[in-house]
């Protein structure tokens, strides 16, 4: 939005009135909150499994107005997973990790969460009686190695399984979730709506038949010109031509629109 003008529009920090341009200029704009993604497993770091989570993750939290920033994988170690908890949890508004929540012994996220931030970890009342229930519907055992799934941390409220019942937990700005990738979607479809976001981050693309060598100089100008929006070169090769995808990405739909006439002048078909 606009700045007010008139008899109060007045700036405090250089003590005097808003010029008539500077009431013309929209406010900086709050930036998004911000997020990062801790994917734990050894089965991710040997190959053995693709992560499909992580480009999931972004997608929703760039519709919701959330930034992610990072993203880190570690393996099944206790003072890995706890050393990258308390890095992103103190860097970033919100961290969501996947993996380790099962039944197995390397499943051992839950407690390094516990130690990350210091506090005690059991079988949840709460989280028991949902997993028993859901047992004696299966008509499955509700054995040990089950009942490890129902440990939560001290003070965490646990997130909903609509696919399998075992629960997730949240601890402070720390989301919790399981890495099967359904299950994980489902937890993440949860979880958002609690969430306060920012502006729903916005693009727009230009194909130009041209490498980036000799894009980059004009393309890095026009980058400058504009530096409240993200602008992003991605090669490509076509039948032996060089080509480049440009992108123009931020949260102010017009802003994009101005970007994108002055590129596609830069770089007519």
């Amino acid at each position: 939005m606009a700045r007010p003008c008139g008899i109060e529009a007045f700036d405090t920090t250089a003590l005097r009135p808003y010029t008539e341009r500077e009431c013309n200029q929209k406010e900086p704009a709050m930036p998004n909150p911000t997020a990062a993604m801790l994917v734990i497993g050894d089965e991710i770091l040997s190959g053995r499994t693709r992560d499909s989570n992580m480009h999931f993750l972004a997608g929703e939290l760039t519709r919701h107005g959330i930034t992610l920033a990072e993203v880190r994988v570690v393996s099944d170690d206790t003072a890995a997973i706890i050393g990258a908890v308390n890095a992103l949890r103190a860097s970033y508004d919100n961290v969501f990790t996947s993996g380790g929540i099962g039944p197995t012994h390397d499943d051992i996220t839950a407690e390094a969460i516990a130690a990350a931030f210091g506090v005690g970890i059991s079988q949840r009342a709460d989280a028991m009686a949902l997993l028993a229930a859901h047992y004696d519907r299966s008509g499955m055992p509700f054995n040990e190695a089950r009942q490890r799934m129902a440990r939560i941390p001290d003070g965490a409220s646990l997130i909903d399984n609509p696919i399998s019942t075992a629960p997730g937990f949240t601890l402070e700005n720390v989301h919790v979730m399981a890495g099967v990738p359904n299950i994980f979607q489902a937890m993440v479809a949860g979880v958002l709506p609690t969430l306060t976001g920012g502006a729903p981050l916005l693009s727009q693309s230009l194909r130009v038949n041209r490498g980036e060598g000799e894009v980059a100089t004009p393309f890095a100008a026009l980058a400058a010109e504009y530096p409240d929006l993200s602008l992003g070169s991605y090669p490509f090769t076509h039948n032996g031509a060089y080509g480049t995808n440009l992108v123009i990405r931020g949260t102010d739909a017009a802003r994009i629109d101005a970007a994108m006439t002055r590129l596609a002048a830069l770089f007519p078909a």
